[in-house]
């Protein structure tokens, strides 16, 4: 038994993750057919259910922050989940995006942004950031390639290809390093190097939430984003 989730209905291969708890409710109502709920512990909300094309997926919520995302996604890496795709929300931190963009996810790093030693050196580059006293800037994580390839294919010109900046606190303390990526959350690092020490097939795709100079996205809006994002992902875990 995982040690966190506690599965209550059935968990298939493929699985959308979500950060927010009434996100995956919301995303599991558009995406299956009477879903269910296969998790409520610890308020990581999991729902189970079949798509209009009888295919099992789940939908789960992963907290907020890498260490929370890995966790979880080692529990459904234990109760069989073999591909997933994390559909989240990100802050631009280059010029030309706007919000409401998507973002599939090229590579991701683990920054530490208030001056804590994170990261560093590992026997495979892309095996992740790992905590060796590396300041800064981790190694990057990359998402597995065929996955990550067919999101971009079913996305089209809806989305834009970006690295990401993995932040370990939202608001960094005066004199951070400055954090090196096209936009920046709190996870994707961490779910992409657990998915491939895991043997997950993981993917990302990220709404842009928050840019400099713009009112961010409402509820609304990140639903309806999430919802187009969610449905690409769904068919490129084939």
């Amino acid at each position: 038994m995982p040690r966190r989730l506690r599965p209550t209905a059935d968990i298939y291969q493929d699985a959308i993750l979500v950060g927010d708890p009434g996100r995956a409710m919301a995303l599991a109502q558009v995406l299956t057919e009477g879903p269910k709920m296969s998790n409520h512990a610890r308020g990581l909300w999991g729902y189970s259910g079949l798509t209009a094309e009888g295919r099992g997926l789940n939908v789960q919520a992963t907290g907020m922050g890498g260490p929370s995302a890995a966790l979880v996604l080692s529990d459904l890496a234990e109760l069989g989940i073999r591909r997933a795709v994390r559909v989240g929300t990100c802050a631009a931190l280059v010029p030309g995006l706007r919000p409401g963009d998507l973002v599939t996810v090229t590579e991701a790093c683990a920054w530490s942004t208030g001056g804590l030693d994170v990261g560093g050196p590992a026997a495979d580059e892309e095996a992740g950031s790992r905590s060796t006293g590396w300041r800064g800037r981790g190694w990057p994580a990359k998402p597995d390639a065929a996955l990550a390839e067919r999101l971009r294919s079913e996305l089209g010109d809806e989305a834009r290809p970006g690295r990401v900046a993995s932040l370990d606190v939202l608001h960094p303390t005066p004199g951070h390093p400055t954090p090196d990526g096209d936009v920046a959350d709190m996870q994707t690092a961490a779910l992409l190097a657990a998915g491939r020490e895991l043997g997950v097939a993981l993917a990302a795709v990220l709404i842009v939430t928050e840019v400099d100079g713009f009112d961010p996205l409402d509820d609304d809006q990140v639903a309806e984003r999430a919802a187009l994002a969610s449905q690409a992902a769904l068919k490129a875990m084939v």
